[in-house]
């Protein structure tokens, strides 16, 4: 499994193969990852939403890790919470609302611009943006 440029196409692969009734296993590049597809759910892994949300909690958190330097951008932590809605008679995300707060001296102003070139550039954001409600916020904090 890796990641490729086709073009001007970049290419991302993984696999996941059923382990048993209770869970299955998602391997990309030189890791794997178990996966709660069972019927009753697990605790002791992510649903096919958590590992939604998950992506876009690190697409946030890659986003800043490449736009800190160019923006001159200072920081010490990350933290991202996530929720999203689903309705219980109809398989699809209303929404989802995020929180990423950063422990920095930035201005508001900083966090803001920050907060635009995430939007701009992350990718699994602008995917989830496209098909569903997708709100949030970037502040300072610990």
């Amino acid at each position: 499994m890796s990641t490729e440029t086709v073009s001007n196409l970049m290419t991302f692969e993984v696999q996941a193969n059923r382990v048993d009734a209770s869970g299955s296993l998602v391997t990309a590049k030189e890791t794997s990852l178990v996966i709660d597809t069972s019927a009753t759910g697990r605790v002791d892994a992510l649903n096919p939403v958590e590992l939604l949300l998950a992506a876009l909690a690190a697409c946030l958190i890659k986003g800043i890790e490449r736009v800190a330097e160019p923006l001159e951008f200072e920081y010490r932590a990350v933290r991202v919470e996530l929720k999203a809605h689903r309705k219980t008679d109809e398989p699809v995300i209303t929404d989802v609302s995020y929180v990423v707060t950063i422990d920095t001296e930035a201005s508001q102003a900083k966090l803001d611009l920050l907060h635009k070139n995430l939007m701009k550039f992350g990718t699994i954001y602008n995917t989830l943006k496209a098909g569903t409600e997708l709100t949030g916020t970037v502040v300072a904090g610990v």
